[in-house]
């Protein structure tokens, strides 16, 4: 069960006033708040032990290295990956996305076939465009419906001996819908293909299997997690990570240097050069166990109580309509209310206190599919209420009211 009352205690800006009104904040698709341990954790480590890792033989750099490398192991026991140096600490899913990408440049040959969902996040298209573009291979793109939901039976036609790669989010951003990853993965595998799975939007609300999911890559960022921005991990199968050479040279990735010849290290390091966000790494593990003590069942119970409540006030706004209505759906709405721009809601509402995101969400192709220049997205999380929802539509009607 969510103690409500006990969560919001525990993260600070849930107090702050915007305009004048007391926050409701409902852009959690975009980045999640950060409770009071996990800006702590960034506290503590600047305060007590801020020293460089795997550099050096004095105590705080010792402290930091331990701190940041147990940071990884909550990592790997909390997704399940089979081996803690699976587990490639990054910038985030963007800069997880483009180590795969770049690192395909050298595998994949003119004309091989990479497929791509059409409801992706930008990042998760443009990095494969750019690798079509240097290798000469070959971008499909798995259809949607009007639901916001995956037509699998044309994914079915886009495999084939051909197919190289496959990836999908696990959660769109801009619709909430959840994807029937598992199957994916099993038809890509069948025809001997390598699966990458978009994990940002999904990990905030499940708890993934890495190692039942049997998927050859998948990438998360902390900031969706309760973690700090500018921190995110790689999860790759260890046979695949040797495949790949390293996105960048470095100090800390490499074996030997000599001017005639570099060797590099092994797994993790060879792809993390240089140095890291130390005290973000830490904070992450932090955010992954303050998560773990609510519990991701309760977490999602709760928030499938949020989702079904917000559905069904919203639609009692004449000329409000929904996109993305699957029935396997996270705790995000998408909308517009007849002709009014999104923008003009969003700042309406924001004069009101409350927090949502317009625009494409990064997602311009589910947009055009659409017809429309956008949507307003109210996405929620485990320290959002009922109240607050009832002040989003409070807020909407009076936004309709002013705009029509």
């Amino acid at each position: 069960m969510i103690d409500i009352n006990k969560i919001r205690a525990d993260f600070p800006i849930l107090k702050e006033k915007v305009n004048g009104k007391q926050l409701v904040y409902l852009d959690n698709a975009a980045t999640s708040q950060k409770p009071q341990v996990v800006i702590d954790s960034i506290v503590n480590y600047y305060t007590t032990i801020n020293s460089n890792i795997h550099r050096g033989v004095h105590t705080l750099s010792q402290k930091a290295t331990d701190a940041y490398e147990q940071a990884r192991i909550k990592l790997q026991q909390h997704f399940n990956a089979k081996k803690s140096y699976e587990i490639i600490l990054t910038a985030g899913t963007t800069h997880s996305i483009n180590i795969v990408a770049t690192g395909f440049s050298s595998i994949l040959k003119k004309d091989d076939e990479i497929i791509v969902s059409a409801m992706e996040h930008h990042s998760n298209i443009v990095p494969w465009q750019m690798l079509c573009e240097r290798t000469g291979a070959i971008l499909k793109v798995i259809p949607m419906n009007l639901e916001g939901e995956l037509v699998l039976s044309e994914y079915d036609k886009l495999l084939s001996k051909k197919t190289k790669l496959v990836f999908v989010n696990h959660v769109s951003n801009a619709l909430g819908t959840i994807n029937p990853i598992e199957e994916i993965i099993d038809k890509a595998h069948k025809v001997g293909a390598a699966v990458l799975i978009d994990g940002a939007q999904s990990a905030p609300h499940i708890k993934p299997d890495l190692q039942k999911l049997d998927v050859e890559f998948y990438v998360v960022s902390a900031h969706k997690l309760c973690g700090p921005t500018g921190v995110g991990f790689l999860y790759g199968k260890e046979e695949w990570l040797n495949k790949l050479p390293p996105y960048q040279g470095g100090g800390e990735m490499i074996e030997k240097v000599t001017f005639e010849k570099t060797t590099y290290a092994g797994l993790p390091h060879k792809f993390e050069a240089g140095t890291p966000n130390i005290s973000g790494v830490i904070a992450f593990g932090t955010a992954i166990d303050y998560m773990n003590e609510i519990g991701f069942d309760n977490i999602a119970s709760y928030e499938n109580e949020l989702l079904e409540y917000a559905t069904k006030k919203l639609l009692q706004i004449e000329g409000l309509k929904i996109y993305g209505t699957s029935k396997h759906k996270t705790a995000v709405i998408s909308f517009n209310i007849g002709e009014i721009h999104p923008y003009d809601i969003g700042s309406i509402i924001d004069k009101l206190g409350i927090a949502v995101r317009t625009g494409h969400h990064c997602a311009q192709p589910i947009m055009d599919f659409y017809k429309i220049p956008g949507t307003v997205r109210a996405s929620f999380s485990f320290y959002n209420t009922f109240e607050e929802i009832d002040l989003l539509y409070d807020a909407l009607v009076k936004a309709k009211t002013m705009l029509c």
